[in-house]
């Protein structure tokens, strides 16, 4: 992909979708000219050199006529791309829209490219690489786990390490070729043991680095599920069953769960971790357990704040926990918002004759005694691990595949330089081999880029962003 970087560029950055709200973005060095040129802005407003919003009309021709609408304008480089910029916020009209973007085109922009906005912010360098890709993750985000992997790599956690890592080996690679000039003094800027040790860990953290990337291409992730409920509605006794282990205390006391039980277990080639919690429940200020309770309580919240799947337990030999699945409810209502739901009637071997899973709004029915609907429960779960696996698309996933073979290609280096250091096969090759350390850390991040690597991640956008 080739980019005019000193044109002003315009786009539609909104689906062409009826929606209460429209956007046509601008970029580029004449962008304020482009604007005067349409008539949004005056000449005051050109010669400012701060942000700011106003209300503007714009004149669309017939049958259009004039539209109200609000600009948005950043006069110089502390913009999203480096560049001045500009959003007319219109009504979420297609035509209207593209009857606005023809008359910023007509004014001198040119039509942006699909990713143009956020190239030129990596030109800029506003973004970094594996930023710029995350930003098409955050995009194309269809469920919570996707979206806050986009958003953490967005924030910096996959280029500041790598930076860190490029930036302390391009410092212990000055040590080496530094005491290269001065080969004939014998003055030692850096010896053999300390750069091993600085190589060999640098290599352990890119090695680190490519594990969590592989992590993102496919590999499944541990899953948190949360098992939920009123007390005494089974909880503990079923992750006992789904873990064939005797990890939880069981008795016919309701509360006997305090702690968080953390069980490991795998099914389908997916890893899971089973979390028992305490039963949902409030006492009186006066009861003598109560500030027991509450931190119990405040436990199970935190663990339910982290989880992937919610596993609510629910009694269906009916009491309380029976009636309390008829009607609304808060915090299953919460539950269903935060994370995946599984309702799950408990003690199936105990059921009324007249139950059905509708009245309680449970999905299936297990009974911990003969281990009946414990597949099916399972087998939800595996079915939530693979499409979750599926949907982890896009960007994240893409900044893992580009990264894969630039990784392994450092680490292959240091372990190379590390190798001629012991050998004492000469500074001149341990340099060398840094040096392409250097440049294989670079291409991950950016610092080091060709014309098809910026096809490969931008192409991927949509026009407009």
């Amino acid at each position: 992909m080739t980019s005019e970087a000193d044109d002003t560029i315009a786009a539609i950055a909104s689906p062409m979708t009826p929606a209460p709200r429209g956007i046509v973005r601008l970029s580029g060095h004449d962008c304020i000219d482009v604007l005067c040129r349409m008539k949004v802005l005056d000449t005051d407003e050109a010669s400012g050199r701060r942000p700011f919003r106003s209300s503007k009309t714009l004149s669309l021709g017939e049958p259009l006529g004039a539209i109200e609408f609000d600009v948005m304008v950043w006069p110089t480089q502390r913009s999203y791309t480096g560049q001045p910029s500009a959003e007319l916020h219109l009504i979420g009209s297609a035509p209207l829209l593209q009857s606005s973007l023809d008359a910023a085109i007509r004014a001198g922009a040119r039509a942006a490219r699909p990713g143009e906005f956020t190239m030129r912010s990596f030109l800029a360098g506003r973004l970094d690489l594996t930023q710029a890709e995350a930003v098409l993750g955050v995009i194309e985000a269809e469920d919570r786990g996707t979206l806050d992997q986009a958003l953490s790599q967005l924030a910096g956690n996959l280029s500041r390490p790598l930076q860190a890592a490029r930036s302390t080996l391009l410092d212990l690679l000055a040590d080496v070729e530094a005491g290269l000039d001065f080969v004939d003094e014998d003055i030692e800027f850096i010896s053999d043991e300390a750069l091993i040790q600085r190589l060999d860990e640098l290599r352990s953290l890119l090695l680190q680095t490519r594990s969590q990337l592989s992590d993102r291409g496919g590999a499944s992730s541990t899953i948190r599920v949360v098992l939920r409920g009123l007390p005494n509605a089974g909880k503990s006794r079923l992750l006992n069953v789904l873990s064939r282990t005797e990890s939880a205390i069981v008795t016919d006391q309701a509360g006997t769960t305090r702690d968080l039980v953390t069980v490991e277990s795998s099914w389908g080639g997916h890893s899971f971790q089973l979390i028992d919690t305490a039963g949902l429940e409030s006492r009186e200020e006066s009861d003598p357990e109560a500030p027991i309770s509450q931190e119990a309580q405040l436990q199970a919240a935190e663990a339910a704040r982290g989880a992937d799947v919610h596993v609510w337990c629910i009694d269906a030999t009916g009491g309380d926990d029976f009636e309390s699945l008829k009607g609304p409810n808060a915090v299953l209502a919460e539950a269903k918002r935060s994370a995946q739901l599984i309702c799950v009637a408990t003690k199936r071997d105990l059921m009324p004759t007249d139950w059905n899973g509708e009245s309680m709004r449970a999905d299936l029915a297990v009974s911990s005694e003969s281990g009946a609907g414990v597949d099916s429960l399972i087998e939800r779960l595996v079915q939530f691990a693979e499409q979750r696996d599926a949907g982890e698309t896009g960007s994240v996933i893409g900044t893992a595949a580009r990264c894969q073979d630039s990784l392994a290609a450092a680490i292959e280096h240091l372990a190379q330089a590390i190798q001629w250091t012991e050998q004492a096969a000469g500074h001149e090759l341990v340099a060398a081999e840094m040096r392409l350390a250097v440049e294989a850390i670079g291409e991950v991040t950016g610092q080091v880029y060709t014309d098809d690597i910026l096809d490969r991640v931008f192409g991927r956008f949509c026009i407009g962003k």
